[in-house]
């Protein structure tokens, strides 16, 4: 059944105001207005095991911007919003993002997936679980395995690819003349499809 003139209107209004609220994440967090930037959350947005809320998310960016890192900036880009109902909503983001660590400058690329909810007529992050494939200095090529290589840390792993089972079925598979070709994704299921129905992976924290 076709959507409503009506329907279809509020979903791109919806996905517009999606693609604002990771732009302002971007620009919140680099500006260190924390109170913006967690305003973009969800207010009983999950923090850890113990705590939640965004006054724990907000001293939780506090304390890892004031030790980690001088300066940051993140670029946006790659990003597929899909609804599973008119107030939820799944995304994928990819974010090239650089980092000032003390005397080493950090460059990083990562991909964000992301679970929104419209409440109370706005759209908020419900969760963003990062998934990264690299992060390096500047003059240093992040060639090998466990790209991500911070100032003073042991370098690991960043899961950049395990969203996906493609990776690893393309390099587990044999190549072929004429290989067989799935039938297309059906419409807003385009990340759906590609997952397989795995689940999200776990991520280290640093």
């Amino acid at each position: 059944m076709a959507e409503s003139l009506e329907a279809r209107i509020d979903r791109l209004e919806s996905l517009d105001e999606i693609r604002q609220l990771v732009a302002k994440y971007s620009l919140s967090l680099d500006m260190r207005d924390l109170d913006a930037h967690v305003n973009l959350f969800a207010a009983d947005i999950r923090v850890s095991k113990e705590h939640s809320g965004r006054a724990h998310l907000k001293a939780w960016v506090d304390d890892t911007l004031r030790h980690q890192f001088t300066g940051t900036s993140h670029h946006v880009g790659n990003h597929i919003i899909e609804f599973s109902d008119p107030d939820h909503a799944v995304g994928v983001l990819y974010s090239k993002n650089e980092h000032e660590c003390g005397g080493e400058w950090v460059i990083m690329q990562m991909l964000y997936w992301d679970d929104y909810q419209r409440i109370d007529g706005r759209w908020y992050f419900r969760r963003r679980l990062p998934c990264y494939w690299y992060a390096t200095d500047l003059n240093k090529p992040p060639i090998g395995d466990m790209k991500m290589r911070w100032p003073g840390r042991e370098p690991y792993y960043g899961a950049f690819h395990d969203l996906f089972p493609s990776w690893q079925e393309f390099w587990r598979a044999a190549p072929s003349d004429l290989p067989e070709v799935a039938a297309p994704a059906s419409v807003n299921e385009f990340l759906k499809t590609m997952r397989r129905g795995t689940a999200a992976p776990k991520i280290r924290v640093r």
